[in-house]
């Protein structure tokens, strides 16, 4: 499974993060998301897509 934040939609809500903060991190000077890596750990998938499930601004795409 693959994961990406659009930094265009994303506002810094740190839903994400609460919902995979292993995978999810947060800029420091806007607290904007990104990730480390678009591959998802083995595992980690049901957290990646309830991240996604759960930005108000849909700017985090699973695939």
């Amino acid at each position: 499974m693959q994961v990406r934040v659009d930094e265009e939609r994303c506002q810094g809500h740190g839903l994400c993060r609460l919902s995979a903060p292993d995978i999810f991190f947060a800029r420091e000077e806007d607290g904007h998301a990104y990730v480390l890596s678009e591959t998802v750990p083995e595992g980690r998938e049901d957290e990646a897509q309830l991240a996604a499930d759960s930005c108000p601004e849909l700017a985090i795409e699973v695939e």
